[in-house]
């Protein structure tokens, strides 16, 4: 009997054994990459005050947001494109004086569809009392799109690379028989920072230049013999 049970395990192992034997296959990264001129840009603007009370400076800070909203509803910027990142009020105490000042920030992110309106929204932004720039990020409306170009870019290249590595030694890539996406940068946008100066109206044209937008995948293909 204990003979026979150790037959069985025996069978059972090499069974297994076999079972788990590897098949010969290949894995490579691929990646792909589309680049696009931006069509949209996003403004972080803040509004600062500084003052000996609270409510002075929240009183400052209030008047300037409702004139750069009711400009920017004048210049065809929709409500759902303009949102108020956070709202903060300090204190700040002088030791050695012992002298209190406050102050407001806001901090209001505006996205523009329309690249061509950017000169004159910011001139607008300006003479409505908004006094800082955080930066600028340039987007696209096509981004979707352009993920999906992405990766089959992605595929392709790691087709390309299985090949030339299975030629290299003599055997083919086979089918793919497993894909997994490794990272999508859904898009590298392209920022720029600038400062507004309350007493010019000067400011600085932009360049969007060109945005990348970069898929990565693993693939593993089948390696055959020639």
């Amino acid at each position: 009997m204990k003979k026979y049970l150790l037959l069985i395990a025996i069978l059972g192992y090499s069974f297994g054994f076999a079972q788990e034997k590897s098949i010969p296959s290949i894995s490579v990264l691929g990646t792909g990459t589309v680049n696009i001129v931006p069509d949209k840009v996003l403004i972080n603007s803040r509004i600062e005050h500084t003052g000996k009370t609270a409510a002075e400076v929240k009183r400052k800070n209030d008047n300037v947001v409702d004139q750069v909203i009711k400009f920017l509803e004048s210049q065809g910027v929709a409500s759902k494109n303009i949102q108020t990142e956070y709202i903060r009020l300090n204190k700040e105490v002088n030791y050695n004086t012992q002298d209190t000042m406050y102050s407001a920030n806001q901090a209001i992110s505006i996205e523009l569809l329309n690249l061509k309106d950017y000169e004159k929204i910011m001139s607008g932004l300006l003479d409505s009392g908004l006094n800082r720039i955080d930066g600028i990020e340039f987007r696209t409306s096509r981004k979707d799109d352009l993920q999906s170009e992405a990766r089959k870019n992605a595929v392709l290249n790691a087709k390309m690379k299985a090949e030339e590595y299975a030629t290299a030694l003599g055997q083919s890539a086979g089918k793919a028989i497993h894909i997994s996406e490794v990272q999508t940068n859904n898009y590298q946008p392209v920022y720029r920072v600038m400062e507004m100066k309350a007493d010019s109206a000067e400011q600085q044209s932009i360049a969007p230049g060109e945005m990348e937008i970069t898929v990565k995948v693993n693939v593993e293909f089948l390696l055959n013999e020639n």
